[in-house]
């Protein structure tokens, strides 16, 4: 039997997308669109990330919407512009990316940092979010130890031209670590050691600084202002944050509602791709009828 695992573009190769650069507010914004539905879900990654983390969601997702996966603010192929990446300038950026393309409204799912941006724009501008997704979100605590975990693991696999720190990078994402293909490896290495990434660096793990962590941060008095249909999705695996985290973010969002993964960790989407398509999908159907 074989044992070939599909390939981050094999798992697009039998849909229609484009990839393109669009500008949003003078950034240049690295895009994959699909789909051809009237309504629209844009994905958002996480620290240090980019749109490949959602290749195993777009063929479900495309079928009945029209899907957006983007390169954020300072990240991946997206343009860098040298200032320190606080979470209102990547709301900004998603408003400017929707401008751009005619959004008026659109479902957010937000893994880690996309989270934190997604519910950020929630909360400042609900009129542009049909719902909100929040995989494994970030930005409703400060722990130093993970903090120093993200930012040393990053900045290491950065400023050394070394693979095997970029796929401890990945690992570490993941509950199972064949999860972080090679294929993903090397997309991620890719990107780290570009030199405009490489300069870029202390303005991307800017939140991982305590006193900038905390002037971003989202208290359950700035989550209970989110009005939007929202589903927090968590790994009980997840190395940057334990379930109870996740419960009182559920417990502070009016309405909202909190599915566990097993056997999983920081990627839902991507480690139980099966089960979270399925789940989004149904969420993202109730709450268009809302």
């Amino acid at each position: 039997m074989s044992t070939f695992a599909p390939t981050i573009w094999a798992e697009l190769a039998d849909i229609d997308f484009t990839l393109a650069h669009v500008d949003a507010g003078g950034v240049p914004t690295r895009s994959l669109q699909t789909g051809t539905g009237e309504e629209h879900v844009i994905f958002l990654h996480g620290t240090s990330g980019h749109l490949e983390a959602f290749t195993r969601n777009l063929r479900a997702h495309g079928a009945r919407y029209r899907c957006h996966a983007i390169d954020m603010l300072g990240h991946g192929y997206t343009g860098k512009p040298d200032y320190a990446y606080e979470i209102p300038r990547y709301r900004d950026h998603l408003l400017a990316y929707m401008d751009a393309l005619g959004i008026e409204k659109a479902h957010i799912v937000g893994e880690s940092l996309g989270g934190w941006v997604g519910g950020r724009t929630a909360i400042d501008n609900p009129d542009r979010i049909a719902s909100l997704q929040l995989l494994c979100a970030g930005g409703t605590v400060a722990n130093p130890e993970v903090m120093e975990r993200i930012r040393t693991s990053t900045r290491r696999a950065v400023e050394t031209d070394d693979i095997e720190l970029t796929r401890k990078r990945m690992r570490l994402l993941m509950a199972d670590p064949s999860n972080a293909t090679e294929e993903l490896v090397a997309v991620r290495h890719e990107i780290y050691h570009r030199p405009d990434f490489v300069a870029n660096i202390d303005n991307l793990l800017c939140l991982q600084d305590l006193e900038t962590r905390l002037r971003n941060i989202l208290g359950p008095e700035d989550l209970a202002q989110i009005t939007v249909p929202t589903l927090v999705v968590w790994g009980r695996n997840n190395p940057f944050g334990d379930v109870p985290e996740a419960a009182a973010m559920h417990a502070a969002i009016p309405g909202s509602e909190l599915v566990l993964f097993d056997d999983c960790g920081h990627w839902p989407q991507h480690e139980q791709a099966e089960k979270y398509n399925e789940l989004s999908l149904d969420f993202i159907a109730k709450s268009s009828t809302n």
